[in-house]
């Protein structure tokens, strides 16, 4: 489908590389089936989130999500596995990368921050497939603000009692359990938010609305009200909510790239069929020189993001601890790439590349999203910037104390 001689690059272990040869193997039987599957009702959104689950469990690809103690195939989460499967899904089927990924997003908290007897509750049910994960974090006016979140929770004896509001919650009635972002201290802004698992069962909770977007994903509103919350099921401390999300996000932002990429290459490999098969003054559009620089833009920026997105994800895996300059750059500029790329496919395509249900068409829908969630091209520069900012500052402190 794609030029692979990225595996080759030293980002990636051979172990990497017989994982890409044997998903993409995998992906071509049982994901390609259903591509074109795009079902716009709630219930159809849902049959087929779980269809899907239930042929990565099948597949023993869930165990990707989760470390290996508790069901999973690595010691802890490797970085670089899952950007390789997410680019190889996203050249398949958007709703195929978000059902994957939201199983290690959704529980990715607990993974990192659970404790033994959460992890042992949920992770291993995850990586088979019997539960599905989500990740509770935004509301109506704290998405990219997240230190302005109101969902509130109150400690009363061995309960939390929850209540507030979150909107947009990819896996929302759907999910069976919820990683909700909540305010449980005194302390202002992000000091104050904390990590509760909500069942999707428990009383008081309520999903209120599901969203119809442009590329179909199962979306939703929760709703909670006096919603009684063991207060065991708090992850890490009171008050580490701040961080146990962004540590969360500094595994998978990376993925997004991945995403990003997967879907680039996709709408790269339409192109270059659409310039070679089409005809227009007696030969291949390919044939002129603005259609080869397209193609030639679009090799160059794919290449570029790749190395962006696995770096980061080698960075994570090898060095450890936070990644947020690297895991920043990756997915901003592979979400502004994707789009750049995806965009040229259909200009390729000329008229076909916009009838609904083309594949360019299809991609140009799924990637929008990608540049704004797990954190904004916006935020991301802001991210970078002060990252650049705090190494000068750190420089400039080291020489004035010498």
């Amino acid at each position: 489908m794609t030029e692979r001689t990225y595996l080759n690059w030293p980002f990636l272990e051979e172990s990497h590389r017989q994982l890409a040869n044997d998903f993409r193997i995998w992906a071509d039987q049982k994901i390609a089936p259903l591509s074109d599957h795009e079902p716009r009702d709630d219930a159809g959104l849902d049959a087929l989130a779980r269809e899907l689950v239930k042929r990565f469990a099948a597949g023993g690809w869930l165990q990707y999500s989760v470390p290996a103690p508790w069901g999973g195939k690595y010691p802890s989460l490797d970085v670089r596995a899952l950007c390789l499967m997410r680019e190889i899904l996203a050249q398949y089927s958007g709703m195929a990368d978000f059902s994957f990924v939201m199983q290690g997003l959704g529980s990715g908290p607990i993974s990192l921050f659970g404790s033994e007897v959460m992890r042992r509750k949920y992770l291993p049910d995850v990586a088979s497939g019997r539960r599905i994960a989500a990740f509770a974090l935004s509301e109506v006016d704290s998405g990219s603000d997240v230190a302005a979140m109101k969902t509130n929770a109150r400690l009363d004896g061995e309960h939390y009692i929850l209540n507030g509001a979150k909107t947009l919650i990819s896996n929302g009635g759907l999910a069976d359990q919820y990683v909700v972002f909540c305010r449980t201290e005194d302390s202002p802004g992000a000091r104050g938010l904390s990590a509760l698992v909500v069942e999707a069962n428990t009383p008081g909770l309520e999903v209120t609305d599901r969203f119809n977007v442009i590329a179909p994903h199962p979306l939703g509103r929760l709703e909670f009200k006096d919603c009684r919350v063991p207060a065991s099921n708090l992850l890490g401390e009171p008050g580490d909510g701040f961080k146990i999300a962004m540590s969360s996000l500094d595994v998978f932002r990376s993925t997004v790239g991945a995403a990003a990429l997967g879907f680039a290459r996709r709408a790269n490999t339409e192109a270059i069929a659409q310039a070679r098969q089409r005809i227009s003054f007696g030969k291949p559009i390919a044939d002129y020189q603005l259609i080869q620089e397209k193609l030639a833009d679009a090799a160059l920026k794919i290449d570029a993001a790749a190395l962006l997105v696995y770096r980061s994800a080698w960075t994570k895996d090898t060095q450890g601890g936070r990644v947020t300059r690297e895991a920043a750059m990756a997915k901003l500029y592979a979400t502004e790439m994707a789009q750049e790329v995806i965009d040229q496919a259909v200009q390729i395509s000329g008229g076909m590349g916009v009838v609904v249900g083309s594949t360019v068409e299809r991609l140009y829908r799924e990637i929008r999203g990608l540049r704004i969630y797990e954190g904004t091209s916006e935020i991301q520069k802001l991210i970078i910037a002060g990252e650049a900012l705090s190494v000068v500052e750190g420089e400039e402190a080291m020489k004035a104390a010498e």
